[in-house]
């Protein structure tokens, strides 16, 4: 399943950090689909975005996930 995660992940993504997750490596990218899942599954906070917008929670933990790969 690891194909359909990175999918709906990149697809989470907006244009510019899609790219820069497309310019990982493959093992990379799979990593961060995984800890995008592992957001949307723990943080709370998104919990109630969910119920009111699986995209926009989607959306934002992708974001976030992206971030902070990047920044650090």
């Amino acid at each position: 399943m690891p194909d359909d995660e990175l999918t709906r992940f990149l697809a989470a993504l907006g244009p510019a950090a899609r790219e820069k997750v497309q310019a990982q490596p493959r093992e990379r990218q799979e990593q961060l689909a995984a800890a995008w899942e592992a957001e949307l599954s723990e943080d709370t906070d998104l919990d109630t975005l969910s119920e009111l917008s699986p995209a926009a929670a989607a959306d934002e933990a992708a974001e976030r996930v992206v971030r902070e790969f990047f920044e650090t």
